[in-house]
């Protein structure tokens, strides 16, 4: 089937984050939006008839995932992760962002330390300080243009008797790291040994490229598996985040017992209609979508790499094996975070991440890019950053 991905699509006016609310995010209408981690593609062809099927029945009340919900998810694991998911395993999240939230609510106290990798995707921060937690940051090294863990650290940290939780992050964001297995052992060895709880947000699990494999964390060993908790959508994967479906992967009985207490004293019973449909036509039907959309999204990175590397040299490429989001060192340029901030939206008029805000110092001089766009959307971008780049000062 063919797929039509250069194709623009007006989305202004239709309520979406990145291209609608520029000017409250970033003080000014006028900017190209490559920000927000959503792609600018129409999703699958089978989950939008799914959804105008069952939008023709007229009657949305209340709603249970029907048999095919669990089905779906479950041989969608199993084929493309390897990964076989009890149904008794899953339970109902919002949206990943909130089970990450509910999760240090449920498996953590007031005071007790969660540990993250900074640079790493900022809602992990917020929901740590908001909930009243404090925050172990286990810094990622950026050797060779790679990011990689650093083990001895993460190792002393996680002996903090206060360390009741880890967040990992797998695939990585924003540095674009699919971890190998021996990684992911030696994070679960270090782990279990210290009981600290891994909660792995997968979210990314599905956009890697190639000769990269992604791992689920539950999946390596069965100590693993009963020590952790895994963040699962396919938001990212099929561009449904609107949809606000997410599941939790829990076989730990016990832990399972206390997640369902906690949504269950919040109410939150199960995903909208609109979410579940959407969710089983994906994973039953959207094989072959994911596998041409990524294929693009592996086009659009090659493009940016040698656009780069022709045009703008001065910036570099931090090389991603996963998600469609890259990051970028501006660092050459030798501006601070602020005056990085001014020339991208007052020169290129482009809106990107500020890499600050995925933990500094790890993410001063960076920003993050959305590729899952267009390549017309992608190349101008890209035309806009190069001619601000040059106005630096070298």
């Amino acid at each position: 089937m063919k797929y039509d991905f250069d194709r623009v699509i007006d989305r202004t006016g239709t309520g979406s984050v990145k291209w609608d609310l520029a000017e409250v995010f970033f003080g000014r209408a006028d900017l190209l939006p490559l920000w927000v981690a959503d792609m600018d593609f129409e999703s699958p062809p089978e989950v939008r008839a799914a959804l105008a099927e069952r939008a023709r029945h007229g009657i949305y009340g209340y709603t249970s995932p029907k048999l095919d919900y669990y089905q779906s998810l479950t041989a969608w694991f199993r084929k493309r992760h390897s990964w076989d998911i009890k149904y008794d395993w899953l339970y109902f999240a919002p949206g990943v962002v909130p089970a990450i939230n509910l999760a240090i609510q449920t498996y953590t106290e007031p005071g007790e330390r969660v540990i993250i990798q900074k640079p790493v995707y900022y809602p992990f921060m917020l929901a740590i300080s908001n909930n009243g937690r404090e925050i172990i940051n286990n810094p990622l090294k950026l050797i060779n243009s790679m990011y990689l863990i650093d083990f001895d650290d993460l190792e002393m940290k996680a002996s903090d008797p206060a360390a009741r939780l880890m967040i990992l992050c797998s695939p990585h964001n924003p540095v674009g790291r699919v971890w190998t297995r021996e990684e992911l052992n030696r994070v679960g060895e270090i782990c279990c040994s210290h009981d600290v709880l891994v909660l792995s947000d997968e979210i990314h699990c599905d956009l890697t490229y190639e000769n990269h494999r992604h791992i689920p964390f539950g999946s390596i060993r069965d100590a693993f598996l009963m020590n952790s908790i895994t963040c699962i959508s396919p938001s990212k994967t099929f561009n449904l985040a609107g949809l606000q479906t997410a599941g939790l992967i829990i076989a730990n009985p016990e832990l399972g017992r206390k997640y369902k207490h906690t949504i269950d004293c919040l109410g939150l019973l199960g995903p909208n209609l609109f979410g579940a449909e959407a969710l089983t036509a994906a994973y039953a039907h959207g094989g072959s979508w994911l596998d041409a959309v990524m294929s693009y999204i592996s086009g659009n990175l090659s493009y940016l790499k040698e656009y780069i590397i022709e045009n703008i040299p001065r910036i570099a490429v931090i090389e991603p094996e996963g998600t469609y989001l890259v990051w970028l060192d501006f660092r050459p340029l030798g501006l601070d975070n602020k005056s990085l901030r001014q020339l991208m939206l007052e020169k290129a008029h482009v809106a990107l991440d500020d890499g600050f805000i995925f933990g500094s110092p790890e993410g001063d001089g960076f920003m993050r890019i959305n590729i899952a766009c267009p390549r017309a959307t992608l190349a101008e971008a890209l035309r806009r950053i190069g001619l601000a780049a040059k106005e630096a000062s070298p």
